[in-house]
């Protein structure tokens, strides 16, 4: 089974924060920023949404930064995945 996301919406998965500091401290959890780099999973059709045509730029693989606090998360054979619109994704990271 696997998720297919409808529209503009893309499917990601956050890649993992740092642990420790350029400067080698070992950060506690609380002290860790949420991660803003993902590695998109799958992508919707596009299409028109809401009255506009919308075609998609990110592909399966490309590795994205999004909006701090975008999206749905969801649980999915116990991998947590987050579900955004195109437009939550602010750059792609090559």
């Amino acid at each position: 089974m696997t998720i297919k996301p409808l529209a503009d919406r893309v499917v990601i998965k956050m890649v993992e924060a740092e642990e420790t500091t350029k400067s080698g401290i070992i950060l506690a959890g609380a002290a860790k920023e949420k991660p803003q780099i993902a590695q998109v999973i799958a992508v919707g059709p596009g299409g028109v949404v809401d009255g506009k045509d919308v075609t998609m730029y990110v592909k399966t693989g490309d590795r994205v930064i999004t909006s701090k606090y975008s999206g749905t998360e969801v649980k999915f054979d116990g991998e947590e995945y987050t579900i955004v619109r195109q437009s939550d994704i602010l750059a792609v990271v090559e």
